[in-house]
């Protein structure tokens, strides 16, 4: 469940970001609707960055664990920059996904997208259920 809601916050977070001219999305070609092209689009992306945050991102920041020392924590833009990237480089063997622009404007793109994930990751996660009380 709680990748479900990942995915549903990343889907949400690309689609406020894209509004930004450094990220662009690339409707899957589907027949019913421009409203369920956008929608079906934004999953399918919002489902490719949460496995790449997931497997490579976790592998990164494991590897990258002197860079966060050395620079307090700053790399962390500069690797959410590379993920979102790898994102649009995996979408884009199709023709449909994300589409990138500069590097550094994507970076700004991945701290905007981790700020809102943040924000509704945290409200809408499923809390584990509490403790047996005493």
């Amino acid at each position: 469940m709680r990748f479900v809601v990942r995915v549903a916050v990343n889907a949400f977070a690309i689609w406020i970001v894209t509004l930004l001219p450094a990220l662009q999305v690339q409707l899957v070609p589907f027949a019913p609707g421009d409203g369920v092209q956008v929608l079906l689009t934004l999953l399918l992306v919002g489902l490719i960055f949460a496995l790449v945050n997931t497997i490579v991102g976790t592998v990164v920041k494991i590897v990258a664990i002197p860079l966060y020392i050395l620079t307090l924590g700053l790399i962390s833009l500069v690797i959410n920059g590379f993920l979102l990237w790898l994102t649009a480089a995996i979408t884009s063997n199709w023709d449909w996904g994300l589409r990138t622009g500069e590097f550094w404007l994507t970076v700004v793109a991945a701290l905007l997208i981790g700020i809102i994930n943040a924000l509704l990751g945290g409200l809408l996660r499923p809390r584990r259920e509490e403790r047996a009380r005493r």
